[in-house]
């Protein structure tokens, strides 16, 4: 079928938000608070002015205020288009403040970064397309999504969360056609953009056949390097401190039970970066299970839609523990775990439509404003959890879930010989379905 078909959910949940992004930030938002000025997402003009620089060829100040940017130069690059326009319509990129009450910059901003954080919906929709999904449960996967999106993209200002997301999602999806070294470098874009990704990155090692590993690996470590590495080069003191450190400020946002524990900083922030260490350090250890687990089945020969389906609960598992052992937490935390968890339980309509109502009250309930530290995080972790086992792969009956037929090379098949190896009556399926 042509894309736009093929993708018509994406395409409309994307349509859809920018529409009640817009409206909700420029008109009926403000209005509901009692405010004259726009209810626009502070992070992003930071970002903005760091990629300004990046298209003054300004290396040096990437890392200096002030773009107050934490995560890989990729947040910049993935923005220098908007601020070409933005430059050649004359609009300012500076803060919104009581003398900028309504940045024009704003109406070329919000539905660009819409769009960007968008990329997440499509990578959603293309595994769903593979997992063989009825057109209805990809219209709740796409509509659910987007509900998640809110936060990380139009009440944040976050984009690069999204992006990292989707590409690392693309990244899998290459990876179940045995296409390693396309989806290293897919996951290595994503790690250059935003490397949260990073803890997802053990548990699509520990699948992937030895000798592919090193191709894999280069493909993700070359994009993020040389981009940290050009930094470095301009402003090695700032890109160090910014990256390591990574600060965050619990009198701002949210602080957890991990604050006290959490080296704090003159200005009365603490530094996320020791303990994003841990995490990742504990996604290892899950990693050594979903191998153990994956050679021992098996699975290595080739990937069913089961086998598709439990690797992205893992890799949600893996996402989550950044709000685990997180010292200062913030709201849109919590939507790359939301994202990949409607996926893994979308084959099922219950799973699914239980996993979408989680999200969507996490999403919201989030925004709550408790700063005490056994108050909002809790509640939060356990919605975490709960989602999760919404989202759980339960084990296949005897007989139900087939294996897919090995090709003589040994590679995982692709998705026409998925689809016969999975399901040998597709008519059946369909109206199953």
């Amino acid at each position: 079928m042509p894309w736009l078909v093929r993708r018509l959910f994406p395409l409309l949940a994307t349509a859809g938000l920018i529409a009640i992004g817009m409206a909700a930030t420029t008109w009926w938002g403000p209005h509901l608070v009692g405010k004259s000025a726009w209810s626009l997402p502070d992070d992003l003009w930071g970002t903005l002015v760091a990629a300004r620089r990046l298209v003054h060829l300004d290396l040096s100040g990437l890392y200096t205020q002030p773009t107050g940017l934490v995560t890989f130069p990729g947040a910049a690059v993935i923005l220098v288009p908007l601020v070409a326009i933005i430059d050649a319509a004359g609009l300012s990129v500076r803060v919104q403040g009581a003398q900028i009450p309504h940045p024009g910059a704003w109406l070329l901003a919000g539905p660009y970064e819409i769009v960007l954080s968008a990329v997440a919906l499509f990578a959603a929709d293309a595994i769903a397309e593979r997992l063989g999904l009825a057109r209805s449960k990809r219209a709740l996967l796409a509509a659910a999504g987007a509900v998640a999106l809110w936060n990380v993209s139009v009440e944040w200002g976050h984009p690069e969360d999204a992006v990292a997301v989707g590409l690392f999602l693309f990244g899998i999806l290459a990876l179940s056609d045995s296409r390693a070294e396309r989806s290293g470098w897919l996951v290595g874009a994503a790690i250059a953009v935003q490397p949260l990704v990073l803890l997802a990155l053990p548990i699509a090692g520990a699948v992937i056949e030895p000798r592919r590993l090193a191709r894999f690996l280069t493909g993700a470590a070359a994009p993020g390097v040389f981009a940290l590495g050009a930094a470095a080069l301009a402003n090695w003191r700032a890109t160090l401190r910014a990256v390591t450190s990574q600060p965050n400020w619990p009198a701002v946002n949210h602080p957890t039970p991990w604050t006290s524990f959490a080296p704090h900083t003159s200005n009365g922030g603490v530094a996320a970066g020791p303990a994003r260490v841990l995490a990742i350090l504990v996604a290892c250890g899950c990693a050594f299970v979903v191998g153990r687990r994956w050679r021992a089945a098996g699975q290595t020969a080739g990937w069913s839609s089961e086998t598709l389906q439990k690797l992205l609960w893992w890799v949600a598992v893996a996402l989550a523990l950044r709000s685990l052992f997180e010292p200062v937490m913030v709201a849109y935390y919590l939507w790359p775990v939301l994202a990949v968890a409607l996926i893994a339980a979308s084959r099922s309509w219950p799973r699914l439509a239980a996993t979408s109502v989680a999200a969507t009250t996490l999403t919201f309930v989030s925004q709550v404003p408790w700063r005490g530290s056994w108050t909002w995080w809790p509640l939060m972790v356990a919605g975490l959890v709960l989602t999760l086992f919404f989202a759980r792969v339960p084990p296949s009956r005897p007989g139900r879930e087939g294996s897919p037929r090995p090709t003589p090379s040994g590679a995982v098949p692709g998705a026409a010989t998925w689809r016969a190896a999975r399901w040998p009556a597709a008519p059946e399926r369909a109206e199953s379905d």
